[in-house]
């Protein structure tokens, strides 16, 4: 049993927080929504009043975010967890998808503090959260990743060391940029179809098992009928919002201007769910690209 600080309870922050508890840890958790901690005590975890009450004799620390200022204010201010923990040896988990930057100078803020430090996000969505079956793309040194694999192990199935500091963060944008750019593939190939007057179901079939099978058309095809539990099927409720999917492919953007790394792909697919979200269907799942595409027209060639 491992006393745990789990801070950011949200949507899913919440069930890996769970399933720490049902794995035998003691599960001290905080969040500024106060229903967000009465539903973590019910759950069978202990409620803090504040983010440093939650790191009271805590020998891990972890953390589920919304952006990269929301962790350095949690980490690097002056009633911080860094400045909680110093003198502890503790070890801090950041499971926040945000920039490789702020990955980073957290984590030297730890290091100078004396604390190890991870960068952890993860992939799988509110699904793979609640079932314990999240892939974790964990940063930082490897003593610390071998300290933190039994803890991580209760929330995921596949934990993966990228390497050093702001490496999660670095293999979380680019996948989930490969993630963006094959779902409007996807459904760019759906429209299509259905404009040509071919049944989806017939190119499901076809490309399934041809040289278009990717997880966005196999595992979360974005039209309803072939995969019954991807959300096409469920008016789109999300399991990863659109809005998350803009958040990614923006950082994705801003990783590859520092590296002058040539994404245009990425780029593009950035200012498609920009219009998607404009659009109103930044709650929906990111797959309801393909209902927004839908409604869109092109002039036809001379």
């Amino acid at each position: 049993m491992t006393e745990i600080a789990f801070i950011g309870l949200g949507n899913m922050g919440a069930p890996m927080a769970a399933n720490l508890v049902r794995a035998g840890h003691r599960v001290r958790g905080f969040d500024l929504n106060a229903q967000a901690v009465a539903a973590h005590e019910a759950a069978g975890g202990m409620a803090a009043a504040s983010a440093a009450c939650a790191c009271e004799g805590a020998a891990i620390v972890i953390s589920m975010l919304p952006a990269g200022t929301h962790v350095r204010d949690l980490y690097l201010g002056a009633g911080g967890v860094i400045a909680a923990m110093r003198g502890h040896d503790a070890l801090l988990i950041d499971g926040s998808t945000i920039d490789v930057e702020t990955a980073r100078a957290v984590t030297e803020a730890a290091a100078a503090a004396g604390l190890a430090m991870l960068d952890a996000p993860v992939s799988g969505g509110v699904g793979g959260a609640q079932a314990g079956t999240l892939t974790f793309m964990v940063g930082g040194e490897a003593a610390a990743f071998a300290r933190a694999r039994p803890v991580l192990a209760a929330m995921g199935k596949t934990i993966v060391h990228a390497g050093g500091p702001g490496a999660g963060q670095a293999a979380k944008i680019c996948n989930n940029m490969i993630l963006g750019v094959s779902m409007l593939a996807v459904c760019e190939a759906f429209v299509l179809a259905d404009r040509l007057g071919l049944a989806r179901e017939k190119l499901f079939e076809v490309s399934a098992s041809a040289s278009g099978q990717c997880w966005s058309l196999t595992s979360y095809c974005p039209v309803p009928g072939p995969v019954p539990n991807a959300p096409s099927n469920r008016d789109y409720a999300p399991g990863f919002a659109a809005s998350l999917m803009l958040k990614d492919l923006k950082l994705a953007q801003q990783a590859a201007s520092a590296a002058g790394a040539a994404t245009p792909l990425g780029a593009e697919a950035a200012s498609l769910y920009q219009r998607i979200n404009d659009a109103g269907l930044a709650g929906k799942d990111f797959s309801a690209a393909f209902a927004w595409l839908s409604t869109q027209t092109r002039e036809a060639a001379p």
